[in-house]
């Protein structure tokens, strides 16, 4: 009997891997069997090869990063957690196609770079097989810890710009945690669409500097908490316009200084809370300055119908990217290197830029 049309259409050398790879290689991961401190439950562990279905895509990794919410993961906090034991960690990467199970429909070959999107879980491992409906190709003209970091929060700083408040070029908004990697892909976001910025930053050694790298970025103001410490903050927007929006990561005071700004009917958006403290809002801001609270959370927003909306964004993304027009700082180290890199991502060595596990 004849094979299907699809088989008998694909290139040799193809066909041919598809018949040879019934399974990935051993592979090596980051797993826990328990919830804790990630520098004491984590540790790399060899897996054995997994089997490839009849629509599975097996990607060698390339890199990955550790995110916050990838350490409250690990930690037992975050609301959305993988299975116990043998949990492998990560959230996002990039990898490249190794092999393909013989029934694949999706337009992948092997050494297309591919990212699970939306995200999954276990990202931190040498090798991940897969459905081919995981995985989404994406350009490999970029550097890979792009790639690798696209999705949550440039895709988070995006989507907060464009789903809350219908914002034209010349309007502005105003942010805590602006030197974070959200905040700073705000900042070149914005920019790209004519809108403002007003930065609030933490006052700590190297603020200056910190000011200067937004500048360079397109932040139109940054200030530093202490400096927003007069009664009057609306009185140094000179001649910006009042925000209508505002973004909150960090809680307690800096929350509050995000609503001092806001416009009336403005809204602040909170999409983190780094302070720990909460969001305490004075009365007469709801009853004479109408202001709005929300929340975003990433992940209900890809788990609602919108997979194709954020592959399309992904792609825009990355598009920015190769046109230098989004950028910010990473620091890419080793799989040998992950418990340094992991002690790095939890602040235990001081302020340190993103960590992505390169493998």
């Amino acid at each position: 009997m004849a094979p299907p049309l699809s088989r008998r259409l694909l290139p040799p050398t193809l066909r041919a891997l598809r018949r040879c790879y019934s399974a990935s290689p051993a592979s090596k991961a980051v797993i826990y069997d328990e919830h804790g401190a990630p520098d004491q439950v984590l540790r790399v562990a060899d897996v054995p090869p997994v089997e490839l279905g009849e629509r599975d895509v097996c990607v060698r990794m390339l890199a990955a990063p550790i995110n916050p919410s990838d350490i409250n993961r690990v930690e037992g906090v975050y609301p959305v957690r993988p299975p116990l034991p043998a949990a492998v960690g990560g959230y996002e990467g990039v990898g490249q196609v190794h092999a393909l199970g013989p029934a694949v429909t999706a337009l992948l070959a092997p050494g297309d770079w591919v990212i699970p999107s939306p995200p999954s879980f276990g990202t931190w491992q040498t090798y991940i097989v897969n459905h081919q409906s995981v995985w989404h190709k994406v350009r490999t003209d970029v550097p890979m810890e792009y790639a690798a970091t696209v999705t949550v929060n440039p895709l988070t700083a995006l989507r907060m710009l464009q789903d809350f408040v219908k914002l034209n070029p010349g309007d502005a908004i105003v942010q805590n945690g602006a030197t974070s990697i959200v905040g700073q892909c705000v900042v070149q976001l914005a920019k790209v669409h004519g809108i403002h910025t007003i930065n609030i930053i933490r006052d700590r050694p190297g603020s200056e500097e910190a000011k200067d790298k937004l500048k360079q970025l397109g932040a139109d103001e940054v200030f530093t908490e202490s400096q927003l410490d007069i009664r009057n903050v609306k009185s140094l927007l000179g001649a910006l316009p009042e925000p209508a929006l505002g973004f909150n990561c960090v809680g307690g005071n800096a929350a509050s200084l995000v609503l001092k700004f806001l416009r009336q009917g403005g809204t602040m958006v909170t999409y983190g809370g780094m302070s720990k403290k909460p969001v305490t809002v004075p009365t007469s801001y709801f009853i004479f300055k109408d202001i709005s609270l929300q929340g975003f959370w990433l992940q209900k927003w890809m788990n609602s119908d919108k997979a194709d909306d954020c592959r399309t964004t992904i792609d825009y993304l990355l598009g920015l990217v190769h046109e230098g027009k989004l950028k910010y700082e990473m620091e890419v180290s080793p799989l040998t290197d992950f418990s340094l890199a992991l002690e790095k991502a939890m602040g235990k060595h001081g302020s340190h830029p993103k960590q992505v596990i390169r493998f």
